[in-house]
């Protein structure tokens, strides 16, 4: 692997957890942003020339860390020569610190920031230097993004930027909202949290109930962009899926027993299965009909099997019960069972009626014999920036024996698709009516 490479790999693995962990330790999401940004800047210029570090996280925390002391104690410079000027010093943010963060060694509190500490991350003992481990905090920040002073679309904002690492514009996509809009939506509720002072601590099981919805409704679209990448050269990222599975499982082990938590575990666990299956050596895609069974994770299947089994005597089954019950049967034997998937999302739509789940109850149908009756479910249906519905509508069409109406909606799809894998994909069904 060449330190490019190298580079681009660290920043794909490791941002969201180096962001979370600056963030608590800085309390600034604005400082703790542009420092780890200035580390990976420094490790595209050091790397190439000095050689990949042998923890490559641990070098771009240290990095990162030192950067973000230096810029605050720049503010505090700046607030010392210019205090006429200041309303609110930047000092504060050290104030905001805590006292650890200055300390000789971890546990031990100085009263000021000496020079030697100040070059020294927290808990570097722990770490071992630039070669150490680097904790991980996300799920502390995860309930921080949660508080209920934030509102719902903002604490999920948040959570999918600072703990998950998706960019603004990837956040925006999942949310079907313009780029402005979203970045607007996430400088609010940074500022909120800092006027707030909403503590970053570790969540307890009184912390779960009042935040759990919301809480689960991130973790689930941290493994949506995971499960389908919304841009890019690959159609998976499973990092980013493995990482919400983790999380999903750490607030199982806060709040045991609780009915969404297993129905959500089931259905990722479901759904990540086949990740092997899904795509080609070339990166192509693989659809659900024409993979190998023998790459599936059986292993998987089976633990989402046990935990749906624990919901057997759910009266009612939620959201996330239900949409398991739908990868249960993409997940089993052949054949494909498409009109019990059809029904359940029938009754998925009857409780949460969504323009995205209109448009996969489309599908069940249409693979359950009924192109004609999925193509009238697509009248007057919008998902904005996205190219599923007219990608869907041009594989109805072409199976209605009407290729000019299909090239049209295939033409469509290939505007808005931002992945390769399924540009390629596209293109080679257009290219064959």
């Amino acid at each position: 692997m060449t330190p490019d490479q190298a580079v681009e790999q660290a920043y794909r693995d490791e941002w969201s957890r180096l962001l979370a962990l600056l963030v608590t330790r800085l309390r600034r999401f604005d400082v703790a942003e542009d420092s780890l940004q200035d580390a990976f800047v420094a490790a595209a210029r050091v790397w190439p020339a000095r050689g990949v570090p042998q923890r490559p996280a641990a070098w771009l925390w240290t990095t990162a860390y030192r950067r973000a002391l230096d810029h605050l104690r720049q503010e505090q410079t700046a607030a010392r020569r210019l205090p006429l000027l200041i309303a609110d010093p930047p000092a504060a943010a050290f104030a905001a610190l805590p006292a650890e963060a200055f300390a000789d060694s971890p546990g031990e509190a100085c009263a000021g920031p000496p020079a030697a500490a100040l070059l020294v991350p927290p808990g570097a003992a722990e770490l071992g230097g630039e070669d150490g481990d680097v904790p991980d905090e996300r799920l502390r920040l995860l309930f921080a993004c949660c508080h209920p002073a934030l509102r719902a679309d903002a604490r999920a904002a948040l959570m999918l930027r600072f703990v998950a690492g998706l960019t603004t514009a990837e956040i925006a996509r999942l949310f079907l909202v313009s780029e402005p809009t979203m970045a607007a939506r996430l400088t609010r509720a940074k500022a909120k949290m800092a006027v707030a002072g909403i503590p970053l601590r570790a969540p307890t099981a009184a912390d779960l109930p009042a935040r759990l919805d919301v809480v689960l409704k991130v973790i689930y679209l941290i493994f949506t962009e995971g499960y389908r990448a919304t841009a890019g050269p690959d159609l998976l990222r499973p990092r980013l899926a493995d990482e919400a599975i983790r999380l999903g499982y750490l607030v199982g082990e806060l709040l045991p027993g609780e009915s969404r938590t297993l129905a959500l575990l089931a259905l990722m666990l479901f759904q990540h299965a086949r990740r092997d299956a899904r795509v080609a050596p070339d990166g192509a895609l693989i659809l659900l009909p024409d993979q190998d069974r023998s790459r599936w994770h059986h292993d998987e299947i089976a633990r989402g099997a046990s935990l749906l089994g624990l919901l057997e005597a759910t009266p009612m089954p939620g959201e996330y019960h239900l949409q398991a019950l739908i990868a249960a049967e993409h997940a089993g034997p052949a054949p494909t069972d498409w009109p019990r998937i059809a029904h359940l999302y029938a009754e998925l739509e009857r409780r949460l009626p969504s323009p995205m789940i209109r448009l996969n109850r489309a599908v069940a149908i249409a693979e359950a014999g009924s192109p004609e009756a999925a193509l009238s479910l697509l009248d007057g249906l919008t998902v904005r920036d996205s190219h599923l519905l007219p990608a869907v509508r041009a594989e109805l069409l072409t199976r209605l024996d009407r290729p000019a109406e299909a090239a049209v909606a295939f033409d469509e799809a290939l505007a808005l698709v931002r992945t390769d894998p399924e540009r390629e994909h596209l293109r080679r069904r257009r290219d064959a009516l």
